[in-house]
């Protein structure tokens, strides 16, 4: 196919948009590939509509490559499915809900686990239909409280989601590993630089969970990898190494000790080194210290309850980190008229004791072991204990995940320290389990002809997410920089000649290139100068650029590589050269 800039329905901006923050957003709004219609919602043009379905048949090929199969469930769906699997409050603010005019409840969908659910219910009956994989290529709805950075993270979005179903755990397996490896192929082919971390499952439920990160310092996540080894993880999902557990004979006993205007873990610090007191024959570090947040947790349908968190004094709470510790329950910070109607809490003061005192659940950082011996709250404004001991003193009543991942930590099973890294979440893949199957009682025959509820594991992609991730990752100052299998044009040819055999020239090879099948951007633009051609060349970031320029009187043209070298070729040749690198 031969499309020429001279009709082509696209105008280049010379100036980013006002609003945009980050290189993928600008230079596709410049670029003429999506335009703003309202917050976290772009149409897509013709240079980026094809770019995003090329994405889309990537993706397909290698979904069908593994034995899924196609289908697509609606945007608009009945509130009832949602309902029964509690997501219509679950979600809360993020869902898009509307009315009929007979003002029955329907919702945009975020994610369709319910439709496939249902749908294999109602068609499928006997373990002989099994193991199956169903998947979709939709637009979804989220109604993001702050839409940014475009594309990246807006309230229209375009998904692959898939989801097998199968009769056994082993089953589930074997599904999980085929998207896993269907996953690689997918982003080995867009040319993407992306790391496997281990991840938590969030409001899908669940258990095993890993997340496909494109690295981008622009990226909303934050990763860890270890200096050895291939360990690599969600910063929520980090396992933090435990304490050594130490013994608690011969330990001297707590002390408490007035520490006028120690509200904080500084001025704390600053008094024990000022009393100078000693741990293990050294100064006191913040990390011998232990502050107690208080939260609330709500579990679906009970009261809020009042919570203890405790983390060495060197750590911030990871507020990202402690909800994925709590989900589906969901964590807030206690507040001041928590603090009011519970005057045991004592505000910069709060230790672990009087929590046990009053029956508030305690949660520990898993370096908080028995045997540590740590300076803390005494329950009393301007009082700290020192060598409050963990098994003789307080006894937690369980662990947490919530402290802040530090670069350095030890990373696990000795693979040396972790190192933090940010990225842009572009594809998740999760073990589901029973969780939809059991809310719709899919109850199918198993081959002694009883009956048993099948497994589901749930796979998604975001593919219009891709478009702005090859954008942040392949551009460079003077434009975008699509690989040959996604670019909307493999070939952008440029005359930038007034001589009319440069122009004939220059229509047989777009033509040439056309029957044999490559689909060609054509620069005929008759009253448009050399330079504005290769800026927008540039901008518009084609693979390659065949430039009819100055030279053609001696019969040589020019081959740019976008972001690599031009090369003088003889016009005569140039049409096989092309065809030769694009193979």
């Amino acid at each position: 196919m031969i499309t020429r800039l001279s009709t082509l329905f696209l105008r280049t901006l010379r100036e980013d948009p006002a609003d945009a923050e980050v290189p993928s957003h600008k230079l596709l709004v410049r670029a003429g590939y999506i335009r703003r219609v309202a917050p976290g919602v772009y149409s897509w043009l013709p240079l980026g509509l094809r770019t995003l379905k090329k994405i889309e048949n990537v993706v397909r090929e290698e979904m069908d490559r593994m034995g899924a199969q196609e289908l697509s469930f609606p945007a608009l769906l009945p509130r009832e499915p949602y309902q029964t699997t509690n997501r219509w409050t679950e979600y809360g603010d993020a869902l898009f809900r509307l009315k009929d005019r007979k003002s029955a409840d329907y919702l945009l969908g975020p994610t369709h686990e319910e439709l496939f659910t249902l749908t294999v219910k109602d068609l499928y009956s006997s373990y002989k239909d099994f193991p199956v994989i169903l998947y979709q290529i939709q637009t979804k709805y989220r109604d993001e409280e702050r839409p940014r950075a475009g594309i990246l993270r807006g309230r229209e979005f375009v998904m692959k989601d898939s989801y097998s179903f199968d009769m056994s755990d082993a089953g589930l397996d074997e599904s999980y590993a085929k998207h896993r490896v269907a996953y690689q192929r997918v982003f080995d082919r867009l040319g993407v630089n992306y790391a496997i971390c281990q991840a938590t499952s969030g409001a899908m439920g669940g258990s095993a969970s890993e997340e496909f990160l494109a690295i981008s310092p622009t990226g909303e996540d934050t990763f860890v990898r270890s200096t050895e080894g291939n360990y690599a993880a969600n910063v929520e999902a980090v396992v933090t190494q435990p304490g050594t557990p130490r013994p608690i004979d011969g330990q001297p006993e707590a002390q408490e000790y007035e520490t006028p205007d120690a509200e904080t873990m500084d001025t704390l610090l600053a008094w024990a080194r000022s009393q100078n007191i000693h741990v293990d024959g050294r100064p006191v570090e913040l990390s011998d210290t232990l502050k107690c947040l208080m939260v609330k947790i709500t579990e679906s349908g009970k009261e809020p309850q009042l919570t203890g968190i405790l983390l060495p004094g060197d750590r911030e709470a990871d507020m990202k980190r402690l909800e994925a510790a709590c989900e589906p329950a969901t964590v807030e910070l206690a507040s001041e008229e928590d603090f009011a109607a519970n005057p045991f809490l004592v505000k910069g003061y709060v230790g672990p004791r009087a929590l046990a005192d009053h029956d508030i659940t305690v949660l520990a950082d898993p370096r908080v072991v028995p045997g540590t011996s740590w300076i803390t709250g005494a329950d009393k404004k301007n009082h700290h204990i020192v060598g409050l001991v963990c098994g003789r003193d307080f006894q937690p009543d369980g662990t947490i995940e919530a402290a802040e991942i530090k670069e350095g930590d030890p990373a696990p099973e000795g693979m040396g320290t972790l190192t933090l890294e940010r990225g842009i979440e572009i594809g998740h893949i999760f073990q589901l389990g029973r969780k939809y199957t059991e809310a719709f009682d899919v109850q199918i025959l198993d081959e002694n002809g009883k009956r048993s509820v099948p497994t589901m594991g749930s796979y998604g992609i975001g593919v219009s997410r891709l478009v702005a991730v090859l954008a942040e990752q392949r551009h460079d100052d003077k434009g975008l920089n699509w690989p040959v299998e996604v670019a909307p044009y493999p070939v952008h040819v440029v005359v930038a000649n007034k001589d009319s055999a440069a122009t004939e020239a220059a229509e047989q090879l777009v033509a040439d290139l056309d029957a044999a099948g490559i689909d060609v951007l054509y620069d005929d633009r008759p009253k448009v100068s050399p330079g504005v051609k290769f800026k927008d060349a540039e901008l518009l970031g084609m693979p390659y650029t065949v430039v009819f320029g100055r030279r053609y009187g001696d019969g040589v043209v020019e081959l740019r590589e976008r972001g690599g070298e031009t090369t003088e070729i003889s016009a005569a040749e140039i049409t096989a050269a092309v065809l030769d690198i694009l193979g």
